[in-house]
Formats: C-alpha cells, sequence, structure tokens
C-alpha cells in the first residue's frame, strides 16, 4: 500500500482521559459520570483506586508514549502527517484539540479511538463527543473515524505473543494446564445485546479475538488451552444486568474446579490503563494470592511496533478508500474486517439519540 494519506491532512487519536494528580480525581469521575445523578460520596470511593497511585491515571502518559510512537513510525515510513490527541474526559479535551487544529488549517483528519470494539460506550459516545466538539468550533475539520480494529493482526499478533510470555512465566507443571482469561471492561448487558449493526457485536468481536489468540498458541506450543471471556470494572446500579463473570469470580471458580494457574489476557485494553493496575494487577491478584492460585498476567499492546504499523495501515487503508481505490483489508480470525462507516442504528445511546460524527 502507498504511503499516501490524501485526503486526509491529520490523524487525531481519541481517548477516554484520567486525571493528572490527586485534586483531579474526583473532577475526572464527575466529568465521566455527568447525567447520571451519581453521589459525590460514591465517586469519592471510587477515586481511592486512583489514590493507591498518586490520585493519576496512567492512560495519559500511555497515550503520550503512543503519540510519540505514531509520529516516528509515520516520519520513518515518509509521511509528513501532524498527530493531534483529544480526550472525552480531561485535558486535553476534543473541543480545545479540535480548535487548536482548525488554527493548524487542518481541513480533513482521521481519528483512532483507543477503544477497540463495537458497543454505545467504545465507539458511538465517542462519535457523539466528536460531534459536539465539532459543533463548537468554527472551521472545524471534516472528521473521519478508523474502522474497529479488534482483529486486525498487529493488534491479534501481539496478544498472542504477550500471551505466550506470560504461559512461559509459569512453572512446567502449572502451565500445561493453564487457563486463559480473556478479560473486557463490563458494560450492561442491554448494551451488548445492541452493539454493532444486528446486536452482540461486543461479546461476539471479543470471543474472535480470543479464539484466534488460542489457536496461535496451540500452533505455537502443541497446548490448547481452555479458555473464557471475562469482565471487570462493573459499575451502575446493582439492579442492571452487566456482563459477567466478573474476573475474581472467575479465578474463585478456576481455584475450585483445580486448575492450576490462570493467565490473565486483557484484550479489551490496549494499555496498561486504571481497569488493568487496579482490577487485574492489584485487586484480581489478591484475590489469586488469597486462593494460593498461580496467575499471571499478559501485557497489552501499548506501543508494541506491530500494533502502531496497524494504525498506520488502518490510516493507509482509510485514505485509499476515500480515493475510490480498491483496498485489501487486513484482518485475523472468524469475522472480516469492520466497516469504515457506522451503520444507521448501530450501537443506540441507551439514554435517547444524540448527534454523532457522521462520517464514521
Amino acid at each position: 500500500m502507498h504511503a499516501d494519506v490524501a485526503p486526509y491532512d491529520a490523524l487525531l487519536l481519541v481517548s477516554f482521559g484520567g486525571p493528572e494528580g490527586p485534586d483531579d480525581v474526583v473532577p475526572f469521575l464527575e466529568n465521566v459520570t455527568r447525567g447520571r445523578d451519581i453521589p459525590r460520596g460514591r465517586l469519592e470511593e471510587v477515586g481511592q483506586h486512583y489514590h493507591l497511585f498518586g490520585g493519576r491515571s496512567p492512560i495519559n502518559d500511555q497515550n503520550r508514549a503512543l503519540l510519540a510512537a505514531l509520529r516516528a513510525d509515520l516520519a520513518e515510513a515518509g509521511i509528513d502527517l501532524p498527530v493531534y490527541w483529544g480526550n472525552r474526559n480531561w485535558d486535553p479535551y476534543l473541543v480545545d484539540t479540535i480548535r487548536q487544529m482548525a488554527a493548524d488549517g487542518v481541513r480533513r483528519a482521521a481519528c483512532l479511538m483507543t477503544s477497540a470494539y463495537s458497543s454505545y460506550s467504545s465507539c458511538r459516545q465517542y462519535r457523539e463527543d466528536l460531534a459536539e466538539a465539532v459543533a463548537g468550533v468554527e472551521g472545524a475539520p471534516e472528521l473521519d473515524k478508523l474502522r474497529h480494529y479488534f482483529n486486525h493482526p498487529g493488534f491479534v499478533e501481539s496478544m498472542v505473543d504477550a500471551t505466550l510470555a506470560a504461559l512461559a512465566d509459569l512453572p512446567d507443571a502449572e502451565r500445561d494446564g493453564a487457563h486463559l482469561a480473556f478479560v473486557t471492561h463490563s458494560i450492561p448487558t442491554s448494551m451488548n445485546d445492541a452493539s454493532g449493526p444486528d446486536g452482540g457485536a461486543y461479546v461476539a468481536q471479543h470471543l474472535s479475538v480470543a479464539a484466534e489468540v488460542v489457536t496461535r498458541v496451540l500452533q505455537e506450543t502443541g497446548r490448547d488451552h481452555p479458555f473464557d471471556l471475562v469482565f471487570c470494572s462493573r459499575s451502575g446500579a446493582p439492579r442492571v444486568p452487566w456482563l459477567e463473570p466478573d474476573i475474581n469470580d472467575h479465578l474463585q471458580e478456576q481455584h475450585d474446579r483445580g486448575v492450576p494457574a490462570v493467565v490473565m489476557v486483557p484484550i479489551g485494553f490496549v494499555s496498561d490503563h486504571m481497569e488493568v493496575i487496579y482490577d487485574l494487577d492489584t485487586e484480581a491478584m489478591l484475590t489469586a494470592e488469597k486462593l494460593g492460585l498461580a496467575v499471571r498476567r499478559a501485557a497489552t499492546a501499548g506501543t508494541d511496533l506491530r500494533f502502531v504499523r496497524a494504525i498506520r495501515d488502518l490510516l493507509l487503508e482509510r485514505s485509499a478508500v476515500e480515493r475510490g481505490e480498491e483496498v485489501a483489508r487486513n484482518a485475523a480470525g472468524s469475522l472480516p474486517p469492520s466497516w469504515d462507516r457506522c451503520p444507521v442504528g448501530c450501537c443506540p445511546n441507551p439514554r435517547g439519540e444524540r448527534p454523532a460524527l457522521c462520517g464514521a
């Protein structure tokens, strides 16, 4: 594929955001939960997770590292393209970044979300945020969201090697019988049921990636490890059903079944942000320690060169599509490459219709 990114004159990294210090924690959580009438006491309780790490989320530094890696990779490929960064819930806010892009003369940008899968919270809500940001900036650029990349080989291959490395860290006797727990962020079951154009896409996409990782681990090691898709970071009212099982309950179940070891593979996260370092590295590891269960955690994609190059591939692919060229799309596993433009009605807002970015 030629290194031609026309008609785009910028790339925008779109992410969740996180507090940079203790004073930011509650205001950040107020942004995250705006409109949900969450008591301040509950926000302060959740905020204790951040205070365990100095009141600072790792996600911002990880986005800075990804930005640096993307800029270096594009430059190495001979692509002279500015890369911007905007967040949903914390500085740099999307509207401020869009304002800067307009001031810099950007007319059309491709957008990469740091969420790889289909659901309201991981896709359409970002599209709504982008539409709101664009509406608030005179002369704002046209924005196109790059397709979901959960099954791009660059992402999948990084997860395969991370899983192999975590398995290799187990003692021999435990490695052979290890169970693989593929972990992602829980969402309400109704949100999963409405995800994608036909429903159920969130779980289906994760299961496809998990099965592909297991197949490739089998090819590398000759061991066919049993696996499950499990969840973390459940929130919201207890009466509302969310996807289960929780990772801690799952570890208990595997221990009760006599499984010698578990490898947690965080396929739902592209980097080690709070849901990984607290829910998995802190809470789940404490559960495993209490159970006496050997547990390892596979790395996330982060700035793995294959993942970074996958982003460049997605940019070049969409650029060629917009120029009207035929494109070979890379995908791994049982599902085809995702759509460029989200179908009408895809991943609807559970609280009512809001304008969403149209060019995606």
